[in-house]
């Protein structure tokens, strides 16, 4: 925690799995910090090895709980493939805050409601949203009482519906964009940075330890560009022109919003190592300064045009009538 200079003690963790092609399965829990990843935990397993996810994912959230704070609000993200109750109480153990995205084929009541309905009507069309109580869950073996929060951005193709155990004022379902963000982290394991992808290790116990060398690598080189994009942004504030400039006249986002990332921070920080050996210079040893939890969803930049869109509707019903097809034939 001594490399974490957030003065309003704040951190979010996101869980999440990834693959390196069909040998290797890693499931791991990742701290996310301007817009990258920094993996603290996490379990190799064999590509097609058989059994559930739920003691892996319950042994590292028990072996990280006591690694942050108490009096930290931290909240835990995960993607709609990984929702479970058992992992929303296993969040909640721990004193942490669960931030989980679940898919919209779920039924739910609101407050003063007697019957459950899908929750999907609470934001029917781009541009609406919907955040309150509810008992989550028509089912009672898998039934719970939590906030729902319900957005769906205009030119994205489907809402977010996210659950947590935060009050609906508390609550901004804009923070789980940050969940992206340990895509990022993934590829600097992979083909960004640190080559991952080119190990032909054969046993697990090597990969874990591989992965260990590239997540210390990882946050020193994130560190360091953290502290660096920080100077940069002292250096250079969004907002020393005048109106009048030319600049300004043409800027497309709000006057105190900095420009787009064009070097991620590991990138940034791996530079300026390589710049400090360059130079004979001592190696600096950074600090992670993470940004304010974003306050609105981004619009993305390339909308989908509709031919992709029917053909992204076509694939997903094959796939509903192959799975149909499988369940009957067994």
């Amino acid at each position: 925690m001594r490399l974490w200079g957030n003065e309003n003690q704040q951190m979010v963790l996101v869980l999440d799995a990834t693959q390196l092609r069909d040998r290797w399965t890693i499931l791991s829990i990742s701290v996310v910090v301007r817009s990258g990843a920094l993996p603290v935990a996490w379990k190799v397993l064999g590509g097609h090895e058989k059994g559930s996810w739920r003691p892996h994912w319950e042994g590292l959230l028990e072996n990280l709980s006591g690694s942050i704070p108490a009096d930290w609000q931290v909240l835990v993200m995960a993607d709609r493939g990984l929702y479970a109750r058992w992992l929303f109480q296993a969040i909640c153990t721990c004193g942490w805050h669960p931030f989980l995205r679940i898919n919209l084929g779920v039924k739910a009541r609101a407050v003063g409601e007697e019957r459950f309905d899908w929750i999907s009507r609470w934001a029917p069309a781009p541009g609406t949203r919907w955040k309150g109580q509810v008992e989550c869950f028509a089912s009672k073996a898998s039934r719970l009482t939590c906030t729902l929060l319900v957005h769906w951005e205009a030119g994205y193709e489907h809402p977010w519906a996210i659950l947590t155990d935060l009050s609906p004022e508390e609550a901004e379902v804009s923070w789980y964009s940050m969940r992206a963000w340990v895509e990022t982290g993934y590829k600097d394991f992979k083909c960004g940075l640190w080559g991952w992808h080119h190990s032909k290790m054969q046993g697990a116990s090597r990969v874990q330890r591989l992965w260990l060398a590239m997540a210390v690598a990882q946050v020193w080189t994130v560190s360091v560009g953290c502290q660096a994009e920080v100077k940069q942004e002292q250096k250079h504030p969004p907002t020393n022109l005048s109106a009048s400039h030319i600049a300004c006249r043409r800027r497309k986002r709000p006057a105190d919003q900095f420009p787009e990332r064009r070097l991620s921070c590991a990138v940034r920080g791996r530079l300026s190592l390589v710049a400090a050996l360059f130079n004979a210079e001592s190696l600096p040893c950074g600090r992670l300064v993470p940004e304010a939890w974003p306050q609105t969803i981004m619009t993305p930049k390339k909308l989908p045009r509709p031919s992709e869109l029917r053909q992204r509707q076509r694939k997903r019903v094959q796939k509903r009538r192959a799975r149909a097809r499988a369940r009957t034939a067994a």
